[in-house]
């Protein structure tokens, strides 16, 4: 049976339209619970869920509606405040808890929230449990008896305990002193542990993006903005910047020169420097990770496989192998002996781990990664246009694969959220990658109907 509510990262939409409501919230909160007293995980005491929140202001609201429902299905709730999606997982974990909940959207904007979950251990939650979930939204909301009713606390060391969790997947023999480091928390969820961590290794810590007003998380800040973080390393002349996107998972790093860094890049510089030190089986990208990586790191001997897009099939494909590391061009890299899910924080450190250990800036360890030139295209399409039964679109993909030979790739990819299909192409020639992106989502649009070209980031 398909899932109606539950997507690649959990639920997630624009406030007050469904299924981001109040009482649907309340519902899914009383469902959930339904699901974890049925599986009896906590034997004879009652379950027990750990709630967290990036800063948007609809998360007060979403908070309370998570609390009743799951109190009124019997599960006690502890809650932690803002607190990244790393850091709940974490929790969840450290407190033997049953399930973590976070309230976020992660890197879009302050209108949209989103509910995802995590097992008790610390990991996604098994599709199995989230198909249980939806089932239980479709019987009628109930409540317990008084007597049997969830009770509810707010965790006050929840930011210290992730602070030193952080700081302790950092090598105890060394330190950040005589760095200064910028810090970019995108007014979200880290602002007021990512500096600590750095602060509290040894660095010298300037921040932007840590003042949070509930409105303007992500707003020409963070991951998504890098703009932002390469000002502030030159204006504030450090030796390198961090910037995290509104719920802690993702990162991209900039160097002493306001030069950014990608996912790809900052992964590419934490597995050379492990394989030095040992052999790395492999390395789990994505259908959106450059060429450039794929072949440096052959040249490493680490065999490297791609995913699908989104964090949760790294996450399957690190674990299907027996692998460690993985991620996404996006900056949300996956060290799974380090945490169990993707951590802005920690990737961040792990490529300061390489910097520290080779002694070189992070413009040698990242930048020996040259990217290929990628041009990406969203082509926007009528939801039911199939595009793969289109001879015009198969000729021109051919031509184009021909074109580029072994100096590049096309990926065709329809989004899964927008009615949109992406044109990526990545080669070796900057003018040729545009060139061949242009003429091949002309005919996907021709195709389709002319129905248009959405832009780059749609």
């Amino acid at each position: 049976m398909g899932r109606k509510y539950f997507g690649t990262d959990g639920i997630r939409g624009r406030v007050g339209e469904a299924p981001i409501t109040p009482d649907f919230v309340l519902r899914l909160g009383f469902a959930a619970g339904e699901v974890l007293v049925r599986r009896g995980a906590a034997g004879e005491h009652r379950p027990a869920v750990l709630i967290g929140k990036d800063t948007r202001v609809s998360g007060y609201m979403l908070e309370a509606a998570l609390e009743a429902g799951f109190s009124a299905g019997g599960v006690d709730v502890m809650l932690c405040g803002p607190m990244p999606t790393p850091a709940v997982a974490y929790l969840t974990r450290a407190l033997r808890l049953q399930a973590g909940i976070v309230i976020s959207a992660s890197h879009n904007p302050y209108p949209d929230n989103g509910i995802k979950f995590f097992s008790a251990d610390g990991g996604k939650l098994p599709d199995a449990i989230e198909q249980e979930i939806e089932d239980a939204l479709e019987r009628p909301l109930a409540c317990r008896p008084s007597g049997e009713l969830g009770r509810a606390r707010r965790i006050d060391d929840a930011a210290g305990r992730y602070i030193e969790f952080c700081k302790s997947t950092f090598p105890s023999a060394l330190d950040l002193r005589g760095m200064r480091i910028a810090v970019d928390c995108a007014n979200g969820a880290a602002y007021h542990v990512a500096p600590h961590v750095f602060h509290e290794l040894g660095a010298d810590v300037t921040t932007t993006g840590t003042s949070p007003n509930g409105l303007n998380i992500n707003e020409r800040v963070g991951a998504t903005h890098p703009k932002s973080l390469a000002d502030l390393v030159r204006a504030s002349h450090a030796d390198l910047g961090v910037a995290l996107d509104g719920d802690g998972d993702r990162v991209v790093m900039a160097d002493a020169n306001g030069a950014v860094y990608d996912g790809d890049q900052l992964l590419y510089a934490i597995v050379a420097n492990r394989a030095r030190g040992g052999s790395v089986p492999g390395v789990v990208g994505t259908l959106m990770s450059n060429l450039a990586l794929e072949r440096a790191l052959a040249t490493l001997g680490v065999e490297f496989v791609r995913a699908k897009v989104g964090d949760r099939y790294v996450l399957e494909l690190l674990h299907e192998r027996g692998w460690s590391i993985g991620g996404e061009n996006s900056g949300h890299i996956i060290c799974l002996d380090k945490h169990t899910t993707g951590d802005g924080i920690v990737s961040a450190l792990q490529v300061l781990t390489a910097m520290r250990e080779q002694r070189r800036g992070l413009d040698e360890v990242a930048g020996a990664l040259a990217l290929y030139p990628q041009k990406l295209i969203n082509v926007r399409v009528a939801r039911e246009f199939d595009w793969r039964s289109s001879p015009a679109i198969a000729r021109a993909c051919a031509d184009a694969e021909t074109r580029l030979g072994e100096r590049g790739r096309l990926l065709l990819r329809p989004s899964g959220t927008e009615p949109v299909l992406r044109v990526m192409v990545e080669g070796e020639d900057a003018a040729e990658v545009h060139a061949i992106a242009a003429e091949v989502a002309r005919s996907v649009e021709q195709a389709a109907g002319r129905v248009g070209v959405a832009g780059p980031n749609a």
